[in-house]
């Protein structure tokens, strides 16, 4: 990767803040006109992911006299000139939502409408596939309840035919309205009004359309007419609960919140799914209308969520909210209430602050964090129309807001807002194109400089470094940040009268571009820039322990990334942070091009203080030829970091394949970098080893569990069952001499077990054969496997957690050891903190309702894929 990212070029402008928005998997979508691009960080200008927003029919909710169509309620809707819809709102759901435990990604468009689209993981197309239609869903629900108006005896008049009181119609032409099973209706006669030419028929009999007054056109309009979406933290459905999760669902879920111009806010549960898949395409998407809540007088424009932690007795959900008459109010609800409910109520919130009063101005964007340094506080930064912000700091535990200060940070409106580095800093954007960084010490905010955009590289003619950012020209829609935090992405509109100028200050070389094709379509970029080197007031002072005089940049910005980079690096050992270390690698490698001795002792550094027995200070070598000794007391989460960084940055011109078959080809290096890399790879092997000990000690532990409550006739609930047993016998008897005793000791408990009886529990197969061929297999490595046929031998890959031969369906793909799962493992592998003393303890939480299996590579962690094609967008989580 270089080590500045190029600019994307885009085919179409932004029109609203919060454009662009990044995902817990390591994806960005942008959202531009009529369009919503969904991009690969680590490939800009690769594959990209499209979704078109098309025009929908109205809904009818009713019909009104003509003679009102120019009334002050329906003036905006009448003059409205619109041919296409465009983006008005994106928002990712965390991870697991999506069949293949993805995310998913909310759109709302000009139209108000919301609708769920998930990646084509089996369709093999550029086009997102629609799931879900939100706003079909409310208007099922309001239509059934009548959109909660009084059935008084004028409205019940109103429900009859009313066709000879519109203008211009004879008493023979009818306004049908769908009903439940009626979706869509369309005029029925040759003269009807503009009203009806948008409406269809399904069928011969339909139900009248009412004619209903003014003020309840406009109401029943605004409650169809969606602005802004945000989806919560993920939460879990008490066991208690009397709301069983739907069919097919897992009590593991997230909360859509849909703000709309009623200034009401309404809440959708989406469960993830129980099991995951990349065969199927038609798996359906639980969601749930979980109730209503008025949070303002007028239109809602901001929503943003926190998770609240420091009291783990009564986990809390904060909700932060912004209106067009300038209000925001921040919310409390304790998630157990609404996730309780099983009907449709007003939702169970309590308004805690209403921190700014209506002004008059607009609030554009906010943002909402609670930093893992203070769970007891929160973080609010409101931006507005005027293109000042304002900063609030919240402690919950006393119920103390205090304003730390209001910024007229820009001249026109703030269309984004950032929080990163745990709180410490803030990035704002604007239509004026300003990007600036704050930072956040104590109860104080300043702003600082934005850090240099090159790693390695040397900068020339440029005097500051926030020089880099494209000042002056354009206007910036939104800026969104990397899971590490080392990376900002800023929306930026080409649209200009010079053109010419927008390419060159969006990084593109305006010489290359065709006048007639690509300055006519490329309307706009995003564009990444570094931000690790960021002053914060945590960064350590202490000297580097190298020479920094073959590096360009200055030694103290040095400083900054180690400090950075390790503070992130610590942060992924919450095992609720999704393992996203793309940003990380990427900033590695490119020190790696000018400054390796730079990367190679901040990531020994990284290893002494991050092992149970610290060896900071002492030397590379030592501290590389002890950290093996320490794996067995190293937790899963540690070992799969640790993988990563070695395979993707140290070994990172050795093939995967050959690292997985212990035949890199280290030799063509030479030299003294030959018994560096060997030196690491072998270290990677054995965490490699470690972690393939904890996974088959954990399925014998679980046969033995399931042979025990067999002698006893006692059912077992279900669970995690193991495959491959006879293949991990095989694997421990080649690894005899490396493998602890306790993992030969249940290797020796399963051997002696009865075999038909081993069968009625689980798959037992010692025998493979070829999927090609039907020959026999031999077990001689866990990674591949050549069948013995007599006219050719077949190379075979074999599951990274059964150790089988992989079928010919598609399988989990990692993207950063290259193996294939045809099973996944078990999600109590990924939270032990140590090679266990003893597995049944392990074993025996096998059931509880939070451990659902999420498709997890065993040996890096990070989230496992469906392999397309080079020219289809896929994730990069590393």
């Amino acid at each position: 990767m270089a080590s500045r990212f190029q600019a994307a070029s885009l085919v179409a402008s932004p029109s609203y803040p919060n454009a662009v928005v990044w995902s817990d998997e390591n994806l960005i979508a942008v959202a531009t006109g009529h369009l919503v691009t969904v991009l690969n960080p680590a490939l800009p200008s690769g594959p990209r992911g499209l979704v078109t927003i098309p025009a929908n029919k109205p809904f009818p909710i009713g019909v009104i006299e003509r003679k009102d169509l120019f009334s002050g309620y329906l003036l905006s809707t009448s003059l409205s000139r619109d041919i296409r819809p465009c983006v008005r709102s994106i928002s990712w759901s965390p991870i697991g939502l999506a069949p293949n435990a993805g995310c998913l990604l909310a759109i709302c468009t000009t139209e108000g409408r919301v609708k769920l689209y998930r990646a084509p993981f089996c369709e093999f197309q550029v086009e997102w596939v629609e799931v879900v239609d939100i706003t079909d869903m409310l208007y099922d629900y309001l239509e059934n309840i009548s959109f909660g108006e009084s059935a008084t005896s004028a409205f019940s008049d109103a429900l009859q035919p009313h066709s000879d009181k519109l203008e211009g119609n004879s008493p023979h032409h009818t306004v049908y309205r769908r009903t439940s099973k009626l979706r869509s209706v369309k005029k029925f006669g040759e003269d009807c009004t503009s009203i009806t030419r948008s409406l269809k028929k399904i069928g011969e009999e339909c139900t009248p359309l009412p004619l209903v007054t003014v003020n309840q056109y406009a109401s029943r309009k605004a409650m169809l007419s969606s602005l802004v979406v945000a989806w919560s933290p993920v939460l879990w459905l008490p066991p208690e609960t009397d709301s069983a999760p739907p069919d097919d669902s897992s009590d593991c879920l997230s909360l859509l919140a849909v703000g709309g111009k009623s200034g009401q806010i309404s809440f959708w549960r989406v469960h993830e799914p129980l099991s995951y898949t990349i065969e199927h395409s038609t798996v359906p998407i639980s969601v749930t209308l979980a109730g209503f809540h008025q949070v303002h007088n007028t239109w809602v424009t901001a929503i943003s969520w926190a998770s609240l932690t420091f009291d783990a007795s009564s986990p809390q959900v904060l909700l932060a909210t912004g209106c067009t008459d300038g209000s925001v109010k921040i919310w409390l609800e304790y998630s157990e209430k609404l996730l309780k409910s099983s009907e449709v109520n007003d939702a169970p919130f309590s308004l805690l602050k209403e921190v700014i009063t209506a002004d008059s101005v607009p609030v554009s964007t906010l943002t909402l964090t609670v930093p893992v340094r203070a769970p007891q506080k929160t973080f609010l930064a409101v931006g507005k129309g005027c293109g000042s912000f304002e900063v609030w700091i919240c402690d919950l535990s006393i119920r103390k807001f205090d304003r730390i200060g209001s910024y007229n940070a820009h001249d026109h409106v703030v269309t984004g807002l950032a929080w990163a580095f745990d709180g410490c800093c803030l990035y704002s954007c604007s239509q004026d194109n300003s990007v600036r960084s704050w930072s956040l010490c104590g109860n104080s905010l300043h702003e600082v400089p934005i850090p240099p955009n090159t790693l390695g590289v040397k900068r020339h003619g440029v005097k500051n470094p926030a020089d880099d950012l494209p000042y002056g020209l354009g206007s910036c829609y939104g800026v969104a940040l990397s899971p590490g935090n080392l990376v900002v992405a800023v929306e930026n509109d080409g649209m200009m009268k010079d053109e010419t100028l927008a390419f060159e200050a969006c990084g593109f070389d305006a010489g290359l571009l065709n006048p007639m094709y690509q300055a006519r379509t490329q309307k706009a970029a995003i564009e990444f820039f570094w931000i690790g080197g960021q002053q914060l007031e945590s960064s350590t002072n202490t000297n580097l322990e190298i020479g920094t005089e073959n590096f360009p940049g200055p030694p103290k910005e040095l400083i900054y990334w180690e400090s950075n980079m390790l503070w992130y690096l610590s942060q992924y050992e919450h095992l609720d942070k999704p393992l996203v270390v793309w940003d990380i690698v990427a900033a590695l490698l490119a020190f790696k091009q000018s400054a390796p001795k730079y990367v190679e002792l901040t990531l020994v550094k990284w290893l002494s203080v991050s092992n149970v027995e610290s060896h900071l200070g002492h030397s590379a070598g030592k501290v590389l030829s002890h950290a093996s000794k320490t794996f067995s007391n190293t937790s899963t989460r540690k070992l799969h970091l640790f993988n990563i960084i070695c395979r993707r940055v140290v070994l990172s011109e050795l093939k995967a394949d050959k690292i997985n078959i212990k035949q890199p080809n280290v030799e063509e290096i030479g030299g003294a970098e030959e018994e560096k890399l060997k030196l690491w790879r072998d270290l990677l092997l054995c965490s490699e080893r470690e972690l393939r000990e904890r996974l088959v000690g954990f399925a014998f532990s679980t046969v033995l569990g399931l042979m025990s409550y067999l002698a006893a006739k006692v059912s077992k609930a279900q669970g995690w069952d193991p495959v491959g047993l006879a293949q991990m016998e095989n694997w421990v008897e080649l690894e005899y001499d490396h493998v602890q005793d306790q993992l030969k000791l249940l290797a020796s408990e399963v051997g002696d077990l009865d075999r038909r009886k081993l069968r009625s529990i689980c798959e037992y197969i010692a025998e493979e054969q070829c999927i090609y061929c039907s020959s026999s297999v031999p077990f001689d490595s866990p990674e591949i496997a050549f069948c013995q046929g007599a006219a050719q031998s077949h190379k075979l890959a074999r599951c990274a957690v059964t150790m089988k031969v992989c079928h010919s369906t598609p399988s989990w793909f990692c993207p950063s050891c290259q193996r294939y799962s045809s099973k996944l493992a078990p999600p109590q592998f990924f939270l032990i903190p140590r090679y266990p003393l003893d597995f049944k303890s392990l074993t025996e939480s096998r059931n509880t309702s939070n451990n659902l299996s999420k498709p997890f590579c065993p040996f890096c962690g990070i989230l496992l894929q469906r392999l397309q094609p080079v020219f289809l967008l896929s994730a990069s989580p590393a």
